[in-house]
């Protein structure tokens, strides 16, 4: 059994971005903070599966090219080898949880962005 606290961890970018609380053995958990505007880039999985909550805010979440405007409570899961990046375009802090499996210490492909 572990217990960790999220104010453990810290997020990737200072105060944005997103913050592993779990990584390992067979999965990585965490929240990924977004300010009014920002986004992360596009990226892949060829072996795990990503999962997202959304806890706070409206995001979009493109996947493969397709735009979906997400609120709190909705789940979505990408599988392997689908392209996807997450943006606030709210005017409020958004709030995703994000779960990824089976764990893999390095299984994320950066996308290039087409404009």
């Amino acid at each position: 059994m572990d217990k960790i606290n999220e104010n453990e961890r810290e997020y990737r970018f200072g105060d944005w971005g997103p913050k592993y609380i779990i990584k390992g053995p067979r999965m990585n958990m965490g929240i990924i903070r977004l300010k009014p505007g920002q986004k992360l880039t596009p990226h892949f999985h060829k072996v795990m599966e990503e999962n997202f909550y959304v806890e706070k805010g409206n995001v979009q979440l493109n996947v493969d090219g397709t735009v979906y405007n997400l609120i709190p409570g909705d789940v979505v899961r990408c599988e392997p080898n689908e392209v996807h990046a997450l943006a606030n375009v709210s005017s409020e802090e958004a709030r995703v949880i994000f779960m990824l499996a089976p764990y893999m210490e390095s299984d994320k492909f950066e996308v290039e962005e087409t404009k």
